[in-house]
């Protein structure tokens, strides 16, 4: 029984900063490619981030690339987004997704609001 449990979301002003939470439970954490997506009202979702299992490669999609920050501790089980100069436009629910072999586990999402 895998779970992924998003937490970290609100409300924050144009240029402010947030950090997203991912506890996962039922996996073996270490050995999953662990993601952010995000999806905006009336848009598809898109990937914002990703992580191997170790943590010593990071990707990152270009339209927050400088100003998101991926990371995860192991130990903790935990997935990890800090997003500063936050926009407008990065007003999505985010989710969380764990990869292996090729199969992927969804947490439910937390809402990030950016407005004045």
């Amino acid at each position: 029984q895998v779970q992924l449990v998003e937490s970290g979301g609100g409300l924050v002003q144009p240029g402010g900063s947030l950090r997203l939470s991912c506890a996962a439970s039922g996996l073996a954490f270490s050995t999953y490619i662990m993601s952010w997506f995000r999806q905006a009202p009336g848009k598809e979702r898109e990937l914002a981030a990703d992580i191997t299992s170790i943590g010593g490669s990071t990707n990152y999609a270009d339209s927050v690339k400088g100003r998101f920050t991926i990371a995860r501790d192991n130990a903790k089980k935990t997935l990890y987004l800090q997003m500063n100069s936050l926009k407008p436009e990065d007003t999505a629910v985010y989710y969380c997704r764990a990869d292996r072999s090729g199969l992927s586990t969804w947490g439910q999402g937390t809402q990030v609001t950016v407005s004045s």
